[in-house]
């Protein structure tokens, strides 16, 4: 019966995933046609409605990921984003009229597809319990790693964004992926840690602490992706934003998992072969998405020769 009821807890994290995934993919559209709107109104775009709908349906799929996390592996809900960046090319060819060529058709789904490969082979250990959680927060690798990640994000914030920000969509994009080095291990870590926050047992006042810095990075990290996004949105198409970023998103998330839960000890030859091709595929991916900006294809047809 046990079994029987954690396989149906995983169904339910599925099923909240590829709601999620929908919801987020609407998300950058419905903000991007709002800061058109507002743009072409001359006011901000924070009194538009349909901004404000995206900002909704970012926020309910947020708590969507939270739930689906908490519910189902991580290695099981990730690929799933891929649903949303091809729904979100949907969108926005009919919502914002943005057309990718052929390159940036190709380059999406090879960057769906590198990211699903990348996941389905990634390790799979993942902490069960509160102590093991903050034995493996406190590694010295894993906080060698977060302290990097906090310097480059400073540095692109403070000094990088300003200057180049406007003109190159991987600044934004950087930013907002190095955060979900600390975004999806503190929606795991959270579901973790609430059973013992609330508790009554003796070590309950440890846990609570730790439940509320999970709760604070996880919010810092939500809304210093949220201003970047818009950002990112007012400067660059939302179908090739939204594209790069859940490749590298999804990369960074995998390296983060692996050094906090030291996953890579796992691997066998087979998965380590396949994460190097997905690796590939990805980057194969965004090369392409990045070429298909300016490129200007043409179609030319055969002569037919003569007899």
């Amino acid at each position: 019966d046990e079994e029987v009821s954690e396989l149906e807890l995983i169904y339910l994290g599925i099923a909240i995933a590829v709601i999620s995934s929908f919801i987020n993919g609407s998300t950058f559209v419905l903000q991007k046609k709002g800061i058109l709107r507002s743009r072409h109104k001359g006011r901000p775009y924070l009194t538009d409605a349909v901004w404000w709908s995206g900002t909704l349906c970012m926020i309910v799929g947020q708590v969507g990921n939270f739930l689906a996390y908490n519910a189902a592996p991580a290695v099981v809900v990730a690929p799933l984003g891929a649903l949303g960046v091809l729904f979100g090319a949907v969108l926005a060819s009919w919502i914002l009229n943005e057309h990718l060529n052929i390159l940036g058709k190709l380059g999406s789904v090879l960057c769906c597809c590198g990211s699903v490969v990348l996941i389905i082979h990634a390790p799979k250990a993942e902490a069960t319990s509160r102590l093991e959680l903050e034995k493996r927060l406190l590694d010295p690798v894993f906080v060698t790693y977060a302290l990097t990640v906090v310097l480059l994000l400073l540095v692109l914030i403070v000094w990088v964004a300003p200057a180049r920000g406007t003109s190159n969509i991987m600044v934004y994009v950087a930013i907002c992926s190095l955060l979900g080095s600390f975004t999806v291990p503190s929606s795991k870590g959270l579901g973790l840690v609430v059973p013992d926050a609330f508790g009554e047992g003796p070590s309950s006042g440890r846990a609570r602490v730790l439940f509320l810095g999970l709760l604070g990075t996880l919010a810092i990290s939500i809304l210093t992706q949220f201003f970047f996004i818009n950002k990112a949105l007012e400067h660059f198409s939302s179908n090739i934003f939204e594209a790069i970023y859940y490749v590298t998103f999804t990369s960074t998330v995998i390296f983060a998992s692996a050094l906090l839960f030291k996953e890579w000890t796992t691997l066998t030859v087979t998965d380590s072969l396949a994460m190097l091709c997905g690796l590939t595929t990805v980057c194969v991916g965004v090369i392409l998405l990045r070429i298909s900006q300016e490129a200007l294809i043409m179609w030319k047809k055969k002569e037919g020769k003569s007899e």
